[in-house]
């Protein structure tokens, strides 16, 4: 179903047209809102008056990370606090937390970008939507929950972790869709089979709608054929405005970006030259009607290729590819670039080995070394060494394959490494 018929299916005529009425208005309140980015345009030597062609936007600054640390918590904002009327921020892992803010206008131009997700995805009215995201300062669980309210999809708000619980609730509750991320979808699978649960016939489950994480075609793949789900991808960050900036609609060919709400480029990460349609590169996002906090070509680190030709759904909006990597979790190997996608595509395509794996980096002698810890799935192999070995050198050869660099490959012993109920942590970087 497509939610919004005239937005979602505009010409491209229509769509560039108000696109560039939403630059202008984005840049002139940002420019007389917030000092931080007012300051970078004068220094280089830039007034709203200046943008007058969607051209024109690669004359703006960059916005990052970094200006959000900057101006912790609040320095960002274009209206005074008393306007709003949500806050949340990122996990803050890497140091001080990414604060966004919300006016109540931004609140429902978010729920109504998700039902337009959700709807993409095959939510409908008679679904029963299980959330196993957190719900707090992360803004994944609170955006999914309004937008499916938004269509008319009854929600169970189960939040993060207590997978028993979960899986009670799949059953008891009728759910027929489930909510996080990738890669906790196959720890629910692999619990239930654990204790002796079978999903397909004690459940109702037909979707799945993930993100939080990048996940590839291949964990699609194996999350469809322990789970009787189709699964779907969907993006977004707190920094744009949390997730429904692009989802995957039925004919999964690419994730539909709302154009109509966020202009998207693609740029070398180097050079910061834009790229042609089609180029892979990083993903720039500028916000078009945005008021507690606009965005101006804020730089998400997220590497993608974006593709404008209608989808077969009927959607003319452009659709961004699965991520393949971030810039900044790129892994410089020997002066080799590996990306944990390319790693996890290698080991999913390989019978005997599960979707569960680790990326342990080490330096030695000043040499980087590259060990991949990954579980075989038949404990009986620990009885047969030769099979053991012979299922590693495949696992070897396949990464070589890919990557061009020798890599160590350690298996291990099943359900003996860490899961995840939230984001799973795939890399561990030793090298200091």
């Amino acid at each position: 179903m497509i939610w919004n018929k005239e937005r979602e299916t505009m010409s491209r005529k229509g769509i560039e047209a108000l696109q560039l009425e939403g630059l202008k208005w984005t840049v002139a309140w940002t420019y007389e809102n917030v000092p931080h980015y007012r300051a970078k345009m004068d220094k280089a030597g830039l007034k709203p008056r200046h943008i007058q062609s969607l051209k024109d936007l690669e004359l703006l600054p960059f916005m990052t990370k970094a200006d959000f640390r900057e101006n912790y918590p609040f320095g960002l904002l274009a209206v005074d606090k008393d306007k709003l009327v949500r806050v949340h921020a990122s996990s803050g892992t890497t140091g001080k937390p990414t604060v966004v803010g919300y006016t109540r206008h931004d609140l429902d131009m978010w729920t109504e970008l998700m039902a337009r997700i959700v709807s993409q995805a095959g939510v409908t009215d008679k679904d029963v939507a299980q959330i196993a995201f957190s719900y707090g300062l992360f803004t994944g669980g609170f955006g999914l929950h309004y937008g499916l309210e938004r269509v008319g999809a009854a929600v169970i708000p189960a939040s993060g972790g207590n997978t028993e619980r979960q899986l009670m609730l799949l059953e008891d509750f009728g759910s027929t869709a489930l909510i996080c991320t990738p890669s906790y979808s196959l720890y629910l699978a692999e619990r239930a089979a654990e204790l002796d649960i079978d999903i397909e016939k004690r459940t109702k489950l037909r979707l799945g709608l993930f993100g939080g994480e990048p996940w590839t075609e291949k964990m699609r793949l194996e999350i469809e054929r322990v789970l009787p789900i189709t699964a779907t991808d969907n993006y977004g960050m707190s920094e744009l405005i949390g997730p429904g900036v692009s989802g995957e609609c039925e004919s999964r060919c690419g994730m539909h970006i709302a154009e109509d709400h966020f202009i998207v480029e693609t740029i070398d990460g180097e050079s910061g030259r834009v790229l042609p349609q089609g180029q892979q590169g990083e993903l720039v996002f500028t916000s078009l009607d945005k008021e507690a906090l606009p965005i101006i070509r804020y730089r998400t680190r997220d590497i993608s290729v974006i593709h404008q030709e209608p989808c077969s759904c009927g959607r003319t909006h452009a659709r961004m590819e699965k991520i393949s990597g971030r810039a900044d979790d790129m892994l410089i190997i020997r002066g080799v670039n590996v990306f944990p996608s390319q790693i996890e595509s290698a080991l999913l395509g390989i019978e005997g080995i599960s979707p569960h794996y680790q990326i342990h980096v080490t330096r030695k002698n000043y040499l980087d070394n590259l060990e991949v810890w990954v579980e075989f799935t038949d404990a009986d192999m620990l009885d047969h060494y030769g099979k053991l070995e012979a299922l590693a050198n495949t696992a070897r050869q396949r990464l070589h394959q890919v990557l061009n660099i020798n890599v160590k490959v350690k298996l291990v012993e099943p359900h003996s490494l860490e899961r995840s109920q939230g984001k799973a942590r795939r890399v561990f970087d030793e090298r200091g």
